[in-house]
């Protein structure tokens, strides 16, 4: 991934995409919901949630078209098309992105060809690898890391394989070696979690942060954005704690677990994933702190989360949907009719707090 790419692009984030297809603006997606309870299946849960664009770069930067790339003009109708999933989908954010795919696949009447990573870089290239090896016309990738895609990439640009990857970023050139990238604005988002954090701290204080897991661009640029705005607005807010908790409950809650330990009079802590801060949660509680005692700001918009500030033990939460079936393959289709789309296709992201998670629960995924 190119870090800058997206920080250029925040201030269009507020704009509705111009160019891509006219539908493009809003796309209906699918989520399955992480509640436990739910009887709901996937298929029914299809058009809950989509996402909208705040830049398709169409009209804001720079586009690709198919002559550009080096590709050929299909019918995505007879294509079949490849999914690589990275992460064990264990994680809600990957169960609702999934599912997203294929849905958006089945409504199209489009072959598809799924693999998962679970969570191990070197299958994934290897799933890749297999894919294009079972005939994937274009491919749609998660990617685990941003780095270390070169085999991937050779192979394609020999067999002339478009490729979009969603929710992170690949480091290599846009409409070269992959189409386009589609997903958040995760700069923003981690400034906005920090707006979240001042707020519920007041300005002050100890807080700690829970990283991601390293190698990929939605950490470091979370990391970016949270911390620069701390520093601009906040300087009585000191981060004295960074860890990763590899976007994992389990490790979120041990790594909070060790922070309890070393820093007891923690004041906040910002969790980079809904999953760390869910982890985070649970160390709270086997430690005997009440809700509210330290302050908890997440991303991603899961169901459980959004119930946590229902709740009282989570602050707030920044959505990062993940609801990319509808878009990727209205990216793919404009693409392979010889349409421009753009090289970085942002979305919009909403927040739950206080004053809206208990009514726009149903809207978590």
């Amino acid at each position: 991934m190119k870090p800058t790419a997206l920080v250029r692009r925040t201030s269009a984030r507020h704009l509705l995409a111009a160019g891509l297809v006219t539908s493009l603006a809003l796309a209906t997606g699918c989520a399955k919901s992480e509640d436990d309870s739910a009887t709901k299946s996937s298929a029914s849960q299809a058009n809950e949630g989509g996402q909208v664009v705040a830049s398709s770069g169409t009209g804001s930067g720079p586009t690709c078209t198919v002559d550009a790339y080096g590709g050929r003009k299909l019918d995505l109708k007879g294509a079949t098309v490849g999914f690589s999933q990275s992460e064990k989908e264990a994680n809600p954010f990957r169960i609702a992105e999934t599912a997203s795919i294929k849905a958006e696949a089945q409504k199209r009447g489009v072959k598809l060809l799924t693999a998962n990573a679970q969570s191990q870089f070197s299958k994934q290239i290897s799933d890749v690898q297999d894919l294009i090896a079972k005939g994937a016309d274009l491919l749609v990738i998660a990617p685990l890391n941003s780095d270390g895609w070169e085999p991937v990439l050779r192979t394609a640009a020999a067999k002339h394989i478009p490729i979009v990857t969603i929710d992170r970023k690949i480091n290599a050139t846009a409409c070269k070696d992959y189409v386009s990238f589609i997903g958040s604005d995760f700069v923003e988002q981690g400034k906005r979690a920090a707006d979240q954090m001042i707020q519920a701290t007041g300005g002050k204080g100890e807080i700690a942060i829970l990283l991601g897991a390293a190698g990929n661009n939605v950490t470091t640029e979370r990391t970016k954005g949270f911390e620069d705005r701390v520093k601009q607005k906040a300087p009585g807010l000191k981060i004295v704690f960074r860890q990763t908790g590899e976007f994992a409950r389990e490790k979120g809650q041990s790594v909070t677990e060790n922070l309890i330990q070393s820093k007891p009079g923690i004041t906040g802590i910002y969790a980079e994933n809904d999953e760390m801060g869910l982890g985070a949660v649970n160390a709270l509680k086997g430690a005997g702190k009440k809700p509210g005692d330290v302050k908890i700001v997440t991303i991603d918009g899961t169901r459980n989360a959004v119930q946590g500030i229902v709740d009282g033990w989570i602050y707030g939460v920044i959505e990062s949907n993940p609801r990319f079936g509808p878009l990727a393959f209205q990216t793919l289709d404009a693409f392979t009719r010889g349409r421009k789309v753009g090289e970085d296709i942002v979305i919009k992201d909403s927040a739950y707090g206080r004053s809206n998670a208990r009514a726009d629960l149903g809207k978590a995924f």
